[in-house]
């Protein structure tokens, strides 16, 4: 008759070994693991026999009914274990066991291990961690801006969903590994700020198996462009900038014509007088805009 292999995670501290020998099977389990109340926990597990691998065809997984799932292929000695729903009594310890069973009717032999060594302990968190948010000091008004949201889990099936207060378009997430069964989930948003950003508020939202959420922000400083600072403001009035321009012009003229009556006042003998007088006329209520300019040089006879 051909013989499987049952394997599954029991809750319980006392265990009774029979002739199956440590040396022949192995467990890699971690000790310890987070576990968000409401949410879901995967406890990393695998294990090995000096047989070497068996086909999934004769391994048999058996873990709680309703909560809990064993996942991967057994096939390749992939024993970890998934529970949904996490209640605030579920912290174990979970410990790894294996039994040799018959393929006909599952039925069992007196070939079994537990492998007390190997436990977990769930760490109930009964609040989700907050988001991580990792962003430059100050934002440039029309270069692009990326902030970095991140948070741990440990729940890869069912991963935590991070939201924005902002548009959902150049928005990236990653998902990977950290360690031990520790996983990380990362929402990278680009944007491009305007002015009107300035001073706003961003929000990072982490959403847990759709049952609890948890959030970080930060306030957006926009630096402005030099030119979008340099402007003229007139109270009551529209913008002059199609006057005051040539109205510089024509008075930095004014003045170059003026040096030149000094220049021309030292050089002759009697002293002439000389008058530059600059006409400006300004309707403002016509937005007509013009200017005369005069240069009247008069030098007394000998």
């Amino acid at each position: 008759l051909g013989v499987s292999v049952k394997v599954f995670f029991i809750l319980n501290s006392h265990f009774i070994c029979s002739s199956v020998s440590s040396d022949e099977w192995k467990a890699t389990v971690v000790k310890s693991i987070d576990a968000l109340v409401t949410s879901c926990v995967v406890v990393p597990c695998s294990f090995s026999h000096t047989g070497g691998n068996l086909p999934t065809s004769r391994l048999r997984g058996i873990c709680f009914k309703d909560r809990t799932k064993m996942l991967g292929e057994l096939g390749q000695n992939n024993c970890s274990l998934e529970i949904t729903d996490v209640r605030n009594h579920d912290n174990g310890p979970f410990c790894f066991r294996v039994e040799l069973v018959r393929t006909e009717g599952n039925e069992p032999t007196k070939d079994m291990f537990s492998f007390v060594e190997d436990c977990v302990e769930l760490n109930m968190l009964t609040e989700p961690a907050e988001p991580t948010l990792i962003q430059p000091m100050a934002a440039t008004q029309g270069e692009p801006y990326t902030v970095i949201c991140s948070v741990m889990h440990t729940c890869p099936t069912h991963v935590p969903t991070l939201t924005w207060n902002w548009k959902t378009e150049g928005i990236i997430v990653y998902h990977r590994l950290i360690h031990s069964g520790n996983w990380e989930t990362q929402s990278i948003l680009t944007f491009i700020p305007e002015e009107t950003d300035d001073n706003r508020e961003l929000t990072c939202t982490a959403a847990f198996n759709e049952k609890k959420t948890s959030s970080s922000k930060f306030t957006l400083n926009v630096k402005r462009e030099i030119l979008s600072v340099l402007h003229f403001q007139y109270v009551g009035i529209e913008n002059y900038n199609h006057i005051i321009i040539p109205a510089v012009v024509g008075i930095g003229t004014a003045l170059l014509f003026g040096i030149f009556c000094i220049f021309m006042a030292k050089k002759y003998n009697p002293v002439p007088f000389c008058f530059c007088i600059l006409f400006l006329c300004l309707n403002l209520k016509s937005h007509i805009y013009t200017s005369n300019l005069y240069f009247l040089i008069f030098q007394s006879i000998k």
